[in-house]
């Protein structure tokens, strides 16, 4: 493997959800811990699996893995450190400053941007402080720091100065307020980031075209800020044998060779490894150590290898027993379909295929000749592409957050930019690139396109997990600004965060596939939004193989493989679900967005 050769102290995992970081974390880790190196492996993903691919409990500090000598684990968990973050700020103004003083410094480090910043504060000791540093060879990392928190540490220096005299905006140098006395070791951990005998970035991507371009974006954002060493992993490729006597990973097989044919420039001058699709799920040491070459999995799993007949069609029937009755996708838009209108919103990590199902949904309601607009919020979302022409009844548009933030960024210089001197304009204008700024443009649009709601059908395919709760923040924060402000004045008054708690109004369908790490994200994501008000309406398991029908004995592993997510998601986290199964054609256009609506009919 290229990306494990010569590896420098910190290597960092990154990539769309759903495409296989923790796994090659954990078993990057744990090959390294098999050569007697001392390993650290950390997770700062808000919904760490690292701990259940182990089966110990890990949690906010560091944890001996005592089934692999030499190796610890550490989970930084975002809230906790952002609420830790928040108490070392606001503490010390309690009792000195006003209370509303102080209850405005608290809802402004109430965003997600303050839980971003908390996390790298604490994942930073663990680059520069010595004390850790020296107790390990490699400190892994599933889930790099992103592009735009480390550019929000590269901002000049005079922030302290810059707040005080009330020349900030409403973005993050609330949050980044707390930096001023860590600037130093800020600076070095951003140094050591950016320097490739230190520290190596590993882009993980699957075999398609999103995950691809996915890839390839933060590529370039990394690069942007430096980050020179990088290398490219594809995982889980269709192996060419497992094709030939099964048209369904024929089809998948050549999908993913026309999206690598495809592969973006810049991608293809990086150093590469090409991982093949695995038949068994990756928790557990023997799966952890097979999925790098060191093992071969042990003989029950070699077992499930064996090509014959007669175990293939054992196998198959064992795992389409236990597989419940699922409902198809049409189910649920024939309940969306009764309201006559509403906004319908489709929420996930990354990878799980929301554009495709937010494609579907809209498409079938304007085929039934209901009026829809479809709108997606996520930057790197392709709707158009998924429509792939005009369609009567429906009308589809994008929040661009580029354009959206340049005309917010345009409004405040005009406005609060206008009378400052030219250091002060330079520093506004660098405050004014953070990603909160984006937050704020993003969420003006987002309210502008839900109230067509109450007329028609608006179906939003959202961006992937993290963003979505940051424009949900944002969303909270001006409804508990209007509140507080209305409450004096006994007036009715309606929010977009009123439109989303409001089931009647509102339709969030989570969407998953049926494999471990995306269901767990999904039932985070569920947990998140009740926590905010807003009740899940349906899940939909997309790009299901075990109602796919496959032949292949790969395919019929990971088939046998996914009943256990199914299970779960139908008897203990779905109100209502539906299946959407694995298609041999891309899901692009009309018809085939269409064959979408129903589970595909054997052809056994």
């Amino acid at each position: 493997m290229i990306f494990l050769d010569s590896l420098p102290a910190f290597v960092f995992f990154t990539g769309k959800g759903g495409v296989g970081k923790t796994s090659l974390a954990c078993a990057t880790a744990i090959r390294l811990a098999d050569q007697q190196k001392r390993v650290l492996l950390v997770s700062t993903d808000p919904a760490s699996n690292v701990g259940q691919v182990f089966g110990i409990h890990i949690g906010n500090h560091i944890t001996a893995v005592t089934a692999v000598p030499h190796l610890s684990a550490l989970e930084i968990d975002p809230q906790a450190a952002a609420q830790q973050y928040r108490d070392r700020i606001v503490e010390p103004a309690r009792g000195v400053l006003d209370d509303t003083v102080v209850n405005a410094m608290e809802e402004q480090l109430s965003g997600a941007c303050t839980t971003e910043i908390a996390a790298f504060d604490e994942f930073t000791a663990l680059l520069t402080d010595t004390t850790i540093t020296s107790q390990f060879d490699h400190i892994i990392f599933d889930t790099a720091p992103t592009g735009h928190t480390i550019r929000m540490l590269q901002l000049p220096g005079a922030w302290s100065s810059f707040l005080d005299e009330g020349k900030g905006d409403a973005s993050c140098l609330g949050p980044l307020a707390g930096l001023g006395k860590q600037k130093e070791q800020y600076h070095a951990a951003v140094a050591a980031l950016a320097d490739p005998l230190k520290t190596r970035m590993i882009l993980v991507a699957r075999a398609q075209t999103t995950a691809l371009r996915e890839a390839a974006r933060t590529h370039e954002e990394l690069s942007a800020i430096g980050f020179r060493s990088q290398y490219l992993v594809i995982n889980g490729v269709m192996p060419a044998a497992e094709t030939m006597h099964d048209e369904l990973a024929l089809a998948l097989y050549h999908r993913e060779q026309l999206a690598l044919q495809k592969m973006s420039a810049v991608l293809s001058t990086l150093p590469k490894d090409q991982l093949q699709l695995l038949g068994f799920d990756l928790v557990g040491l023997p799966a952890l150590r097979a999925l790098l070459g060191a093992v071969q999995m042990p003989e029950d799993g070699q077992q499930e290898n064996k090509s014959n007949t007669h175990a293939g069609n054992a196998h198959i029937t064992d795992f389409v027993d236990h597989l419940p009755q699922a409902p198809e996708l049409e189910s649920l838009i024939n309940e969306i379909e009764r309201d006559g209108h509403g906004l319908v919103m489709t929420m996930g990590k990354g990878g799980v295929g929301k554009t495709t199902i937010a494609a579907a949904v809209a498409v079938e309601l304007a085929r039934r000749g209901h009026p829809v607009h479809l709108t997606t919020s996520d930057p790197a979302a392709h709707v158009l592409a998924a429509i792939d022409g005009e369609i009567e009844n429906l009308s589809v548009s994008r929040i661009d957050p580029q354009a959206a933030t340049e005309a917010y960024r345009s409004q405040v210089m005009a406005s609060k930019g206008k009378h400052l001197d030219t250091e002060a304009r330079a520093l506004l204008e660098e405050d004014l690139r953070s990603p909160c700024t984006e937050e704020i443009a993003v969420f003006q649009a987002f309210s502008r396109v839900i109230r067509e709601a109450g007329k028609k059908f608006v179906v939003m395919d959202t961006a992937p997990t993290g963003h979505t709760l940051l424009l949900l923040d944002a969303t909270g924060a001006y409804h508990r600004e209007i509140a507080r402000q209305m409450e004096s004045t006994g007036m009715r008054f309606n929010t977009p965060m009123m439109q989303l708690q409001d089931p009647l109004q509102t339709k969030v369908l989570i969407v998953t596939l049926a494999e471990t790490t995306p269901v767990l994200e999904a039932a985070g994501l569920q947990d998140d939004l009740r926590r905010a008000g807003i009740e899940p309406w349906a899940w939909v398991i997309n790009n299901c193989l075990a109602y796919a029908h496959p032949h292949s004995q790969l395919l019929q592993q990971r088939a046998h493989h996914e009943v256990v997510q199914i299970q779960l998601v139908a008897e203990k986290y779905a109100q209502r679900w539906a299946v959407v199964g694995l298609q041999k054609a891309e899901p692009i256009g009309q018809e085939h967005l269409q064959m979408l609506m129903k589970l595909p009919i054997s052809t056994n």
